[in-house]
């Protein structure tokens, strides 16, 4: 209670003022939840961050196309540096030495990343094969281009001096062969590089003397 004067000078009481109460603002729980969640994602994304950046590694990428079979050599592969590529198991750029000279197990694509499993040390040319050379006319390959670890099937054809029944039984012989590589000669002529059973050598090469075997793509590399 404070004192105050009167108009004659006689002091008088006054009323005290009540103090003033501050309300305290109410906290929504929507907001408080967002705000937890926007905490969590900051967080996350942190660690997503630092775990890219660990991640991150050289690796050995192609450069250039390779044939099934192909040794690799320094000028067809490049080193490239990625970001999460751990997951596909790529190759180590510092592992260039060690590749080098290896064959292709597929078809290696430019831009792609190398792995394991397209590598092998094995020729096309396997254990128990021969190698013999198949001269075909244009019309006569069985696609635009062959390539080396296709898969194609050799048909014996009828002779030109076998007639009616005898005709049909006397060809359509097969002998299973692997594509080594192709050639074209300055006289238009593709000669295919085969790999075949030993077994068949001798009566292919003897088909192929008379121009009585065809070529059929079995399956592309």
């Amino acid at each position: 209670m404070s004192v105050v004067a009167a108009r004659n000078g006689t002091p008088m009481e006054a009323p005290v003022a009540p103090p003033k109460v501050v309300r305290q603002r109410r906290v929504r729980p929507g907001l408080l939840g967002l705000a937890i969640l926007l905490i969590a994602l900051g967080g996350l994304g942190a660690a997503f961050a630092v775990t890219s950046v660990r991640s991150t590694g050289t690796y050995l990428a192609v450069a250039r196309p390779v044939d099934v079979g192909r040794q690799l050599t320094a000028d067809d592969l490049v080193p490239v540096r990625v970001s999460g590529g751990r997951e596909l198991q790529p190759v180590p750029a510092d592992r260039m030495d060690e590749v080098l000279g290896l064959r292709a197990a597929v078809r290696l694509t430019p831009g792609t990343l190398l792995t394991e499993a397209q590598l092998t040390e094995a020729p096309l040319l396997g254990a128990g094969q021969q190698q013999i050379a198949l001269g075909l006319e244009p019309e006569q390959v069985p696609a635009r281009k062959l390539n080396p670890g296709d898969k194609v099937l050799l048909v014996s054809t009828p002779s030109n001096a076998t007639n009616g029944s005898d005709a049909s039984r006397a060809g359509g012989t097969r002998f299973e062969g692997t594509v080594i590589d192709t050639a074209t000669p300055q006289n238009g002529d593709v000669v295919v590089y085969l790999a075949l059973t030993v077994r068949d050598v001798p009566a292919v090469v003897a088909l192929a003397a008379a121009d009585r075997i065809a070529l059929v793509l079995t399956e592309a590399a």
